[in-house]
């Protein structure tokens, strides 16, 4: 197993201490997950017989985050380490939050978990792990398995269907047939999960190298038509072509360029649309039409005027439109000579001439009366864009420029 050296300490001295009281403590979930799969957990979660009220008293510096889930947050170093009370989960009614819980065992404890995998607990003290759900044996035959009844625990938790689906994508591994099936009957009820909720685990499955096995299953799942709010959906590239586009990403592509992939056809107002349903940030938006509304710009790379190519380049997400046509171009075995026609025309601009900084600014048009308004962008745009075409080199030559303008501005105006 790695060491992760201070949080896993930092987690281990969180179990030794409730040892100490008299309480059982565990290493919980996740990181025992990835432990026996010998990747490196991002974080420990700690389990244990403490009630709350226990845990804040063992422990100087606390958070309660949770309290009727039993959820209290203890510092140790830098580290804040999430700890749990033993606890089963009664009735659910929002398909996300039960509507009460009971402090319980640890066996129990288990058995509310969504999958076998994610049921595990490790005793850092004894080194060992406890499984009361077949999670190891699972992990050791490379199966997604939802514990117990596989409806209930979709029931309960409307997102563990996708959870489900980045798992078995993240890992390679298959989704066991009764939890599939379960799925596919549940799947409808993604559209009651709120599009935030939606967006980020669609984010953990699109930002990882795994996201063409994630869309595939999505497809066979009968999750796709459901994944996404409104119409969103209806606009993505047909899902077999949409996988051989995607399957073509650079394997460090990430949620904004998978979601051009899948868009690409799509009108930049659709994709703003779209953006705005899946709640994605401000500038996920902006990137995405950017992506979108140059997508087809490409093929005028080689003929394109200067001024024009340089703002292209200068953008951070020009490299992901070349990668963008090149999936695209790859998927329908058509080579994309717009993208080389790029890639040789950059290299033939220094870096330092793709954005320089303006022989001009607005403090120039201010001093000659000028204010600011619709004339004044379009003068410092027009002499931005005659200095990327190394029309204006000097300062001198763009002020003399200027001053010509704003004559000819002021003698239109009379």
């Amino acid at each position: 197993m790695h060491r992760t050296l201070n949080i896993m300490q930092a987690a281990e001295n969180v179990v030794r201490r409730l040892r100490q009281y008299g309480f059982e403590a565990y290493w919980a979930g996740g990181c025992v997950r990835d432990m026996l799969l010998e990747r490196e957990p991002k974080d420990f979660d700690v389990a244990t017989s403490a009630p709350p009220a226990e845990i804040m008293r063992i422990f100087s510096h606390t958070r309660q985050v949770g309290a009727k889930f039993g959820v209290v947050m203890v510092c140790q170093g830098r580290f804040w380490i999430e700890t749990a009370t033993f606890r089963t989960d009664l009735d659910y009614q929002d398909g996300r939050h039960p509507e009460q819980v009971v402090f319980t065992t640890a066996e129990y404890d288990a058995q509310r978990r969504d999958f076998t995998i994610n049921g595990l607990f490790y005793d850092p003290l004894e080194q060992k792990v406890i499984d009361y759900v077949g999670g190891r044996d699972d992990l050791e035959a490379g199966i997604i398995r939802a514990i117990g009844d596989a409806d209930q625990r979709f029931e309960e938790d409307h997102l563990r269907l996708l959870r489900a689906v980045r798992f078995a994508a993240r890992f390679g591994f298959a989704i066991e047939p009764d939890t599939a099936q379960a799925i596919r009957r549940h799947a409808a009820q993604i559209t009651t999960i709120s599009p935030e909720r939606i967006r980020e685990e669609s984010e953990k499955m699109f930002d990882h190298h795994s996201r063409a096995v994630s869309l595939g299953l999505l497809m066979d799942l009968g999750l796709l038509p459901h994944l996404w709010p409104g119409e969103s959906v209806k606009h993505i590239t047909p899902p077999k072509t949409a996988i051989e586009i995607v399957q073509h990403l650079p394997e460090q592509a990430d949620f904004v360029l998978t979601l051009a992939a899948l868009l690409h056809k799509q009108p930049v107002a659709n994709v703003r649309r779209i953006g705005h349903d899946l709640r994605c940030s401000n500038r996920q938006t902006d990137d995405l039409a950017w992506l979108i509304g140059h997508y087809a710009r490409l093929d005028q790379a080689a003929t394109m005027d200067l001024a024009s190519f340089k703002k292209l380049l200068a953008h951070p997400r020009f490299g992901d439109l070349l990668d963008l046509n090149a999936a695209v171009g790859a998927a329908k075995d058509v080579p994309s000579t717009s993208i080389q026609a790029a890639r040789h025309r950059c290299a033939e601009i220094p870096l330092d001439e793709i954005a320089p900084l303006p022989l001009v600014t607005g403090e120039d048009l201010i001093e000659r009366g000028l204010q600011p308004g619709p004339d004044f962008k379009q003068i410092l745009d027009r002499l931005y864009d005659a200095q990327l075409n190394k029309q204006l080199t000097t300062r001198e030559k763009a002020l003399a420029e200027l001053d010509a303008l704003v004559e000819n501005a002021r003698g239109t105006k009379r």
